[in-house]
């Protein structure tokens, strides 16, 4: 099925003026009013033909999160499912995701629905390979303008180059320092609107975007609301959304559910970028099924729990899980959550059963799952020719050796230490140690800055076990700057303390930590009790919670991220080159053709369950 036209842009509302913004194109200062905010026609797709007339219409939600610029197929861990066995086994499917192939299964899936909507739940763009990062993503942006996205929220990491670029992405136009990366060519923006109700002016309360959008044809009504997660400003960089406020989910939904409602819109759906843990990992897996030990837990539930009623549906993102269950609103009626893990590899499809009368969705009739996009099928040829067009442009700096490993290096997204975070943390550790670059001692980094696993297999003319620059950079796309500060053995314990702890206590944020640092987790145990303080030992020592030690992390974690909020308390901070930088000289001077780079063991941090 071919790609639709682009929709008019002249219907869509542009961003508000927020945080003092210099945006591309018009900009309304105003609230939405009552009368004219966020309404377009979703007619524009033309998925299908004309029917459904009768009073109850079948109208298709297809959605998917975090695809986070993964253009081409993901590596690895990366572009891995697991699928749950009748028999309760599992088994592993390999090779999944890659637009080209979400495209085609996407075409696919809308045929045969005259009501079709596609929409997204945030970090669209943020943390991207190299095909799309080199050219602050702009290739994606273009590419899920072809894959007639609807709607989407934004994610916390559609703030990573800040709200200025988010304004770009929105409205189109020339990167402000790099210009236009194609002779001739000015970037357009998005076709279809970002939603942001949380994020507003902290002094005027502004929204800096769209807060709802409402979907329409031949009389159906579907209301969007889109918001991230309020904890959006402890995982960005401060300096990017300096001015911004980011609201309660709840309180921000249930407003804009009011407003909906008062402007006789009763169909509605929240696109929340914020998540789950199911009890099971496998895609498939029915968190509905009952008994102990099952369902899914995280901050989706106590979320879903007390957003109004008035909401039929919610499609959430940023655990990168994969979920289709039934929360109870706070009236008691079951309402379907879903979420369709990450890079691509899933989408939902969610049939909402739209009542002309009553102009609401009939609850009982919503039904979800999740679908593989998988590699058998042909791929979508305008996606294989967008992804080629930006291959050859990024090809110069992409194809640079950087090193060789042995096999894969993985970066399993369900372990507490990583081989990858190792390495990682191993090359931290050298590049700052020496006396006039920080004189570290040890290094912390942040398991969600690893993007990606290190693959042998080549991804193209490189050879086997090459590592490129590109994938290097897919491996750790931010350019954070490493810094070497000071930390005493006390705060050191408590940043240990703050993995499993506060914040942290429903979905442990484990550092990876360098060679010769050593501790044991006690998992039986809650909250920081899970820390055993007498086994943190650096290179055999035990620490001492009175004695200063050297310290290396990128400017993220040494700024509090990831509620790692002790670690603001240091002093004496040396800023260095960036994190990949270091990556990619260790990856030089420790291996070569003849001598690969062997897998890390994984035996720093001893886990007992």
């Amino acid at each position: 099925m071919a790609a639709t036209p682009r929709k008019n842009k002249t219907a869509r509302r542009i961003l508000a003026a927020g945080a003092g913004l210099v945006t591309v194109g018009a900009l309304v200062a105003a609230m939405p009013s009552a009368g004219a905010a966020g309404d377009r026609s979703g007619g524009g797709h033309g998925h299908g033909h004309d029917k459904g007339q009768g009073r109850l219409v079948d109208v298709q939600l297809l959605s998917f999160n975090d695809l986070h610029g993964n253009l081409e197929p993901p590596t690895g861990s990366s572009g891995r499912l697991t699928h749950l066995n009748e028999d309760g086994t599992t088994r592993t499917i390999e090779g999944v995701g890659g637009v080209e192939y979400l495209a085609t299964h996407l075409r696919q899936a809308r045929q045969g629905h005259p009501y079709s909507i596609t929409a997204a739940a945030g970090d669209m763009i943020g943390a991207s390979p190299l095909v799309s990062g080199l050219f602050h993503d702009e290739p994606t942006i273009e590419a899920l303008n072809r894959l007639d996205l609807d709607v989407t929220s934004v994610g916390n990491h559609e703030f990573d180059e800040g709200a200025r670029e988010l304004a770009r992405m929105q409205n189109g136009g020339c990167h402000p320092t790099e210009g236009c990366f194609e002779k001739g060519k000015r970037f357009q923006g998005a076709d279809f609107p970002y939603l942001a109700a949380n994020v507003t002016n902290e002094k005027s309360g502004k929204p800096l975007l769209d807060p709802y959008f409402v979907w329409e044809r031949n009389g159906v009504r579907i209301g969007f609301i889109g918001v991230t997660l309020e904890g959006t400003a402890d995982i960005v960089s401060a300096e990017g959304i300096k001015g911004l406020k980011f609201g309660d989910e709840v309180e921000t939904i249930n407003k804009y559910a009011k407003v909906l409602e008062r402007k006789g819109v009763k169909s509605i759906v929240a696109l929340l970028h914020e998540g789950g843990l199911p009890a099971s990992g496998a895609y498939n897996y029915d968190c509905d099924s009952p008994g102990p030990g099952n369902g899914i837990s995280g901050p989706i539930v106590d979320i879903a729990k007390n957003v109004s009623p008035q909401v039929d549906a919610l499609v959430t993102g940023h655990t990168h899980q994969a979920y289709a269950c039934t929360i109870p609103d706070p009236a008691g009626k079951p309402r379907t959550v879903t979420s369709a893990a990450s890079f691509g590899r899933l989408y939902t499809d969610t049939t909402l059963t739209y009542d002309r009368r009553t102009k609401d969705i009939v609850r009982t009739a919503v039904a979800s799952a999740n679908h593989v996009v998988s590699r058998d099928v042909k791929p979508a040829r305008d996606m294989t020719r967008l992804i080629d067009r930006w291959k050859t442009l990024a090809a110069p700096i992409a194809n640079r050796p950087v090193g060789h490993i042995a096999a894969d290096i993985e970066n399993p997204i369900d372990a507490y230490e990583k081989p990858l975070g190792d390495l990682i943390a191993d090359a931290q550790l050298e590049g700052m140690a020496p006396a006039d670059k920080g004189g570290a001692q040890l290094a912390l980094m942040n398991p969600g800055g690893i993007r990606a696993p290190l693959s042998h297999k080549a991804s193209g003319a490189e050879g086997v076990g090459v590592v490129t620059y590109g994938e290097a950079y897919t491996v750790q796309p931010f350019t954070n700057m490493m810094t070497a500060v000071d930390l005493t053995g006390a705060q050191l314990v408590t940043a240990l303390q703050q993995q499993v702890s506060g914040p942290n206590q429903a979905a442990p944020k484990i550092l990876q930590v360098s060679k010769g640092f050593t501790y044991t987790l006690d998992m039986t145990k809650t909250g920081a009790d899970r820390v055993v303080v007498s086994s943190v030992r650096l290179n055999g020592e035990p620490i001492d919670p009175a004695k200063t030690y050297r310290v290396a992390m990128n400017e993220f974690l040494s700024g509090g991220g990831d509620g790692f909020t002790v670690l603001k308390e240091h002093k004496n901070k040396l800023v260095g080159a960036s994190d990949l930088d270091v990556f990619t000289a260790y990856l030089t001077a420790h291996s070569s053709a003849s001598a690969p780079l062997p897998v890390p063991a994984a035996d720093r941090v001893t886990v007992i369950k």
